[in-house]
């Protein structure tokens, strides 16, 4: 038999590559995610962390990715916050440059930092940028590659696949206390994911970002979670746009209905189960109950069957302007009918915080989140979240937990007010009176100096 010739090969493999018999070739693999690797960044974070009555910096190393030829840089919340005092970039060339936080979302556990531009032209550095790919269309088993700084060892790569295109789960305090995961699923991942890989890319072998890497699972061999390139595109234009993301809410508590629907006689994949309605929230205003049965928004249908499903849907809620008015089809027993409620711009449960050094305080200001799920009559007050033994603020009693509800009996209904009386006992040192609200009884002490 005629031995083939070098042409005939070279024609037979590029035949079987067009149809996807054979892989690419390796240069063009090489090409891909050599580019993307000179876009991987190493991210030093030195943050202000307000702890047992002082402010304290902590110093911490995570992962990124510059995804624009002006030097935006995405990664996780949880590794840079408004608390980032100094955001220090490690580039592909190893050298470090200053960057600043343009925006931070922690619903999505995700970041916008840009590179100091005119440091990096005055220095006559240059960086590469990464491009977004489809993660809408991942197949289970396809081969990723979670890029990073796994224990602060940069430029390193692990491969592995899609285990799971679709993962559900909220995270109430995942993201240094905030909440996370509520308006998305994830990306499953066996590619090792380390302390320091967080904020790092989820790539496909032709180095496009499909992911941003998130967290690893505590006990498991290998399972890590990104958040979706669909989501983080979408996060990260509105970040350019506004700085944050602003979201609606109306206060209902979803539940999937998968083992509910033959008690309220519906047809598969028919609605969603509101399982409780935050107290004095737009949507018990309107009238709506827990146990109710969600059919559709704005006249669109929704399925709830499944807890993969909820995310979408409250996504969708959630997109919608501040103070929209959104009709909601909603079924009780026989009952159908519509229910109009006006949206409330969402909040975390976690306010602005803040340390008092002279009394030896840190707090939190509370938000109607905090004041909705604790059954407070009002979000008026402070909450304290730390105490310095020996300090005026341990000495008079106060204690985690405690609500500073007025100071020198003026009603502390913003932190500025504790900050004036702050302000003025650093300056001449006098008692101060506080007024603190403990298992809903109120009772008065006095910071002493």
């Amino acid at each position: 038999m005629k031995p083939f010739s070098a042409r005939s090969i070279f024609a037979l493999a590029t035949l079987l590559m067009w149809f996807g018999v054979l892989p690419l070739s390796r240069a063009a693999v090489s090409r891909g995610f050599e580019r993307l690797l000179d876009a991987v960044v190493r991210i030093d974070v030195r943050e202000l962390a307000f702890e047992a009555g002082a402010g304290r910096f902590a110093a911490s190393v995570g992962s990124g990715v510059i995804l624009s030829s002006d030097g935006l840089v995405l990664t996780n919340a949880h590794v840079a916050s408004p608390r980032a005092v100094e955001l220090i970039v490690t580039l592909a060339s190893l050298e470090r440059v200053n960057a600043t936080l343009v925006g931070w979302d922690h619903w999505t556990d995700l970041a916008l930092l840009r590179v100091d531009l005119a440091e990096v032209k005055r220095r006559g550095l240059t960086f590469t940028h990464a491009e977004f790919g489809d993660s809408s269309k991942l197949p289970i088993g396809e081969t990723v590659y979670a890029v990073g700084t796994p224990f602060g060892l940069t430029r390193t790569a692990t491969r592995g696949i899609i285990s799971n295109n679709n993962r559900y789960f909220e995270d109430p305090r995942g993201v240094n206390g905030y909440e996370t995961g509520t308006f998305n699923t994830w990306l499953q991942t066996d590619a090792a994911i380390n302390p320091g890989n967080s904020g790092g890319p989820l790539v496909t072998s032709d180095g496009r970002v499909v992911g941003i890497n998130s967290r690893g699972y505590a006990g498991a061999d290998n399972m890590g979670f990104a958040i979706p390139a669909a989501i983080a595109k979408e996060v990260m234009a509105g970040l350019v746009r506004h700085g944050a993301i602003v979201r609606s809410y109306i206060g209902i508590v979803p539940r999937d209905l998968r083992d509910f629907e033959g008690f309220y006689a519906l047809s598969l994949n028919t609605g969603l189960l509101i399982n409780n309605v935050d107290r004095d929230s737009p949507a018990a205003r309107a009238g709506i109950r827990g146990g109710d049965i969600l059919l559709a928004v704005n006249g669109t249908k929704v399925d709830g069957r499944f807890p993969e499903q909820l995310p979408p849907i409250q996504h969708l809620i959630a997109s919608h302007p501040v103070g929209s008015t959104l009709r909601l089809t909603i079924k009780r027993g026989a009952e159908t009918r519509d229910y109009e409620v006006v949206t409330e711009q969402l909040e975390s449960r976690v306010g602005e915080e803040s340390v008092f050094e002279r009394w030896g305080l840190s707090v939190r200001k509370v938000s109607r989140t905090y004041a909705r799920e604790n059954q407070l009559a009002s979000a008026a007050g402070v909450l304290v979240i730390g105490v310095q033994p020996g300090f005026p603020a341990a000495v008079a009693g106060l204690s985690r937990g405690d609500i500073i509800t007025a100071v020198n009996q003026q009603p502390v209904d913003t932190l500025e007010t504790l900050k004036r009386a702050h302000t003025s006992y650093a300056a001449q040192p006098e008692p101060v009176l506080v007024e603190i609200m403990r298992d809903r009884q109120v009772s008065l002490c006095v910071f002493k100096p």
